[in-house]
């Protein structure tokens, strides 16, 4: 090969990659993730959602077995059936603690039932049958109204469904009140087991309200109504489901209730999302008011006790929570 024709190999060489490296940065242009486009967040309603928790405390301590329990059932149905595209109601029996067979009922409200990928929001709709835990012995016996423990997260759902009625997300949502949540054993027992609390889910872990159903993850809602929260991060929604429990804590943070979610290690709690994350396997975390681990309880002033009541509930951190989950869903 002569000189010319090296120096005409080369030149075409050097062409060659060029033309090469000008496509491949062409490609690499193309194939750029488009930017993430804006959604629009329905506005959470704290008036609304007060007055569902208002609604289920006016029937009175909602026991499983009392008229008052049968009365918010109804009501609870037929609330949901004004904003979901399907309701089921889960009828069950389960054997508390201290070897009665009862009966309870999963209120199940879908949106977008047919669509795969699910979210799964949940509360507990039932109320403690005794206040254990109350400074008056006088009243370890007496049912409580469950303002804060059962009926905030109940009322924060309800306000979501209604959103959902109007505007629906990206992604399918399932919203399940749970029954006979709270008729684990008095404290005075001295009695502890994990099945014993959390009957209702439980019961639709093993027996889901669909055949196969699953979803991507879940959230449950519990005493989220307290004034001045504090939600830390729960153990067990860091150990089943990190991700997304680092997701919703992120996410309150970018909407500005960074001093609400706080960035700090909470209690281990038996909660229904203890059974979720167990026997369904759908990654759930817990979105509940805890007290710094090294104080002397893990909850709100009032739990379990009489006072646990509509004065002791904030429209504020109703709002709060509510903002932050329909924020969480809108942008899957």
């Amino acid at each position: 090969m002569n000189l010319n024709k090296i120096i005409l190999t080369i030149v075409a060489l050097i062409v060659l990659q060029t033309s090469c490296d000008q496509q491949s940065k062409t490609t690499r242009t193309l194939r750029k993730k488009p930017e993430k486009k804006s959604v629009m967040v329905p506005k959470f309603n704290a008036d609304s959602a007060f007055y569902y928790v208002e609604k289920q405390v006016l029937y009175g301590p909602r026991v499983p077995g009392t008229k008052a329990h049968a009365a918010c059932a109804t009501w609870l149905t037929q609330k949901l059936n004004q904003y979901a595209d399907t309701v089921i109601v889960q009828k069950f029996r389960a054997r508390t603690y201290d070897k009665v067979s009862r009966n309870g009922m999963n209120i199940i409200a879908s949106f977008k039932p047919d669509d795969p990928k699910r979210v799964l929001l949940m509360s507990h709709w039932d109320s403690r049958p005794f206040a254990d835990h109350d400074p008056e012995e006088s009243n370890h016996d007496k049912p409580i109204d469950g303002a804060n423990d059962g009926a905030s997260g109940v009322g924060v759902l309800i306000e979501i469904a209604r959103q959902l009625s109007t505007q629906k997300p990206d992604v399918g949502i399932d919203i399940i009140f749970f029954d006979l949540e709270d008729w684990g054993p008095p404290t005075q027992l001295n009695l502890y087991d994990d099945t014993f609390w959390g009957l209702g889910s439980q019961h639709w872990s093993y027996n889901p309200h669909r055949y196969g159903y699953s979803a991507y993850f879940g959230i449950l809602l519990d005493m989220v109504g307290v004034k001045n929260p504090t939600y830390r991060k729960e153990y067990f929604s860091q150990q089943y489901a990190r991700y997304f429990h680092d997701l919703v804590w992120s996410t309150a943070a970018d909407i500005g209730y960074g001093k609400y979610f706080l960035n700090e290690d909470g209690a281990p709690i038996n909660d229904d999302h203890v059974h979720v994350n167990r026997i369904a396997k759908i990654p759930s975390l817990n979105i509940i008011h805890l007290e710094p681990i090294s104080g002397p309880q893990s909850f709100f002033e009032q739990w379990h006790t009489v006072d646990d009541n509509l004065e002791n509930i904030s429209r504020e951190s109703l709002a709060i929570v509510g903002d932050v989950v329909l924020t969480v869903i809108f942008n899957e």
